[in-house]
């Protein structure tokens, strides 16, 4: 069986369900059940349209849930408004179901499930796996997500800003279980430019990519992390790098500038560096001052005060640092990274140490105790 084939039909199919007039969270059950019925019978009898296979298939599962609760007139209703099997346009059902799943009424954490599941083909154990919670809890969060959007009709366009950070936050997950969630947003965000042609939306994609690129370089064997600065470049892939970039510059020329095309750009500038001593901190500076203008973000500026502090030197980046609310997630590791630049070592190992307790996972606290380790070592000899 393919599963990434069938995974990649399943948001046309329930698209083409719910304009038919199917309610969603029914019409999410019988995509469902005719996924499973292809994993039974395909490898015995692969169809020659797969995606009119499972539309048929999904649709009779639909009418035969709706046979048991409504109406005899409704039910002749229905059976009379089933089309012809066949091929039909998905572009416009896809992107329906992605506005859907984003619906502005969801929760950030219901919304990314139910992209997971609905616009991705994962099952609930492998998106509950992915998040490391219980089964039973992820149903839950779908099925409340499910009854959220009952109803719901597109009269206007959605919000393709919404959809996109859904996606992102998807990616940022990176790998749990068996579903590597950085691959799975990277698929979803280009199964949605397929359908739509925004430059933001290029601009997602393009960072994605440039982001995952690196992906081989970022951990050591030992699973410790490794600094962008220390990376072997030689590990990073540069068929991702170029694709990005590509995506990247025809998105850039169409002058409708927005923060994930910004968040690219940046990426691209330290993918462009031969080595970390090469980079264009300069110019990434110039971005990040875009991306402050366009989105006012304090981490967008906590980032730019790096930046600075490589381009102008560690002194400047402590003064834009100065200016930030020192709670923000990351700023005590910056302030460290910038004061162990400009000598401190005292305050630097001080900082890290700070920033290690106040670490959200395991391989940043780890990374950032030995950062302070390292300095304390130096400062006993």
């Amino acid at each position: 069986m393919d599963e990434l084939l069938l995974r990649s039909l399943t948001p046309g199919v329930l698209g083409i369900l719910v304009r038919r007039g199917a309610d969603f969270a029914a019409a999410e059950d019988a995509v469902q059940d005719a996924l499973v019925e292809a994993v039974r019978v395909w490898p015995a009898e692969p169809p020659r349209d797969p995606k009119g296979w499972l539309v048929t298939v999904a649709w009779r599962r639909f009418l035969d849930s709706a046979r048991a609760d409504t109406a005899r007139r409704r039910r002749e209703d229905l059976v009379d408004e089933e089309p012809a099997p066949g091929p039909a346009s998905g572009a416009d059902d896809t992107l329906r179901l992605y506005f859907l799943c984003a619906h502005p009424s969801l929760s950030p954490s219901s919304a990314v499930a139910l992209t997971l599941r609905a616009v991705g083909g994962l099952t609930t154990r492998q998106i509950a796996e992915a998040y490391l919670v219980p089964e039973a809890t992820m149903a839950q969060r779908i099925s409340r997500a499910k009854r959220t959007v009952r109803g719901v009709r597109f009269d206007r366009p959605g919000d393709v800003a919404t959809v996109l950070r859904v996606l992102y936050l998807v990616f940022n997950e990176g790998y749990s279980g068996d579903v590597d969630l950085a691959a799975e947003a990277v698929r979803l965000t280009r199964q949605l430019a397929a359908v739509i042609d925004h430059p933001e939306v290029a601009g997602l994609l393009a960072l994605m990519l440039l982001h995952h690129a690196r992906r081989a370089g970022r951990t050591a064997p030992d699973g410790s992390l490794v600094p962008l600065a220390e990376q072997d470049r030689g590990r990073w892939d540069t068929a991702s790098i170029a694709e990005g970039v590509g995506i990247l510059q025809a998105a850039l020329a169409r002058d409708r500038l927005g923060e994930f095309q910004a968040q690219a750009a940046i990426a691209a500038l330290h993918a462009d560096a031969p080595t970390a001593g090469e980079t264009d901190w300069v110019q990434i500076v110039e971005w990040y001052d875009e991306l402050v203008g366009l989105t006012g973000s304090p981490v967008a500026r906590l980032n730019r005060a790096v930046a600075v502090g490589e381009a102008d030197g560690p002194r400047a980046g402590l003064a834009a640092l100065a200016a930030l609310d020192d709670s923000l997630p990351r700023y005590s590791a910056v302030a460290a990274h910038l004061h162990e630049r400009d000598g401190d070592l005292v305050t630097a190992a001080r900082l890290y140490a700070e920033a290690a307790h106040r670490a959200r996972n395991v391989a940043e606290r780890d990374h950032l105790t030995r950062q302070a380790a390292r300095l304390n070592t130096r400062l006993r000899h």
